[in-house]
C-alpha cells in the first residue's frame, strides 16, 4: 500500500515522466553509446544512472543534497566537474575508431561507471529531490517512506525512458557498419553532446 494518495502517486508519474523527456545529458549520452557501441553497452549505462539517480535519492534524504544546493563552492565544483566530464564524453566519442566490434566485447563495467558518473556529478539531479520531491509529500504521513517511495517512482520513470532510448538508438546500430558512416554518426552525436554540455553549462549556473 503506498503511504500517499492516489492523486500523489499520478501527478508525481507524470512530473517525473515529462522532467525525463526532456532533452538532457542522460538521454544524449545513452544514444551515442546505444547508436554507436549497441545495446548491451546502451542497457549498462542506464544501470549505471539509475544505481546513480537512487544513490543521490538516498543522501538526499539524508539532507546532503541540501547541504549541496546551499554551499556555493560545493555546488560549483560539483557543477564544474559534471560539464567537463560530459566535454571528455563528447571529445572520446569524436575521436573513438570505428571498431564496432571490438567495443562491443567490453563487458559493460566502462559503460555502468559512466553513467553512474555523469549523474553523481549532476547538481540538477540532487536539486530534484531537494526543490521537486518534497512538494509531492503529504503532511500527517510518514516522511520517509514517502521520500523513499517517491526516489523509486522517479528512477523506475527514468529507466523505463532510458531503456526506450537504448532500444531506439540501438536499432540504428546494424545501419552503421560502413565505417564511414559509423563514424559520420559519432561524431554527429559526439558533437550533440557538448553542446549539451554547454547548455547544462549555462542552465544551471547560479
Amino acid at each position: 500500500m503506498l503511504p500517499f494518495s492516489t492523486a500523489t502517486f499520478l501527478s508525481f508519474a507524470l512530473a517525473s515522466l515529462l522532467i525525463e523527456l526532456t532533452p538532457g545529458p542522460n538521454m544524449t549520452y545513452l544514444a551515442l553509446v546505444s547508436a554507436s557501441d549497441g545495446r548491451r553497452a546502451g542497457f549498462a549505462t542506464v544501470a549505471g544512472i539509475a544505481v546513480g539517480l537512487a544513490f543521490i535519492g538516498g543522501i538526499a534524504a539524508l539532507g546532503v543534497a541540501e547541504l549541496i544546493q546551499a554551499s556555493s563552492l560545493l555546488y560549483e565544483g560539483l557543477r564544474w566537474a559534471g560539464i567537463l566530464f560530459l566535454l571528455y564524453l563528447a571529445w572520446e566519442g569524436w575521436t573513438a575508431g570505428t571498431d564496432v566490434v571490438s567495443s562491443n566485447s567490453d563487458p559493460g563495467g566502462k559503460y555502468f561507471l559512466r553513467g553512474l558518473v555523469t549523474n553523481l556529478l549532476n547538481p540538477k539531479a540532487a536539486i530534484f529531490y531537494v526543490a521537486v520531491l518534497p512538494t509531492f509529500v503529504e503532511a500527517g504521513r510518514p516522511i520517509l517512506a514517502q521520500t523513499v517511495v517517491l526516489t523509486l517512482i522517479y528512477v523506475a520513470v527514468a529507466t523505463a525512458i532510458h531503456a526506450l532510448i537504448v532500444i531506439l538508438a540501438g536499432a540504428l546500430q546494424p545501419f552503421l557498419n560502413d565505417p564511414r558512416l559509423e563514424r559520420t554518426s559519432r561524431r554527429l552525436l559526439s558533437a550533440l553532446l557538448a553542446l549539451v554540455a554547454f547548455w547544462f553549462a549555462w542552465s544551471t549556473a547560479r
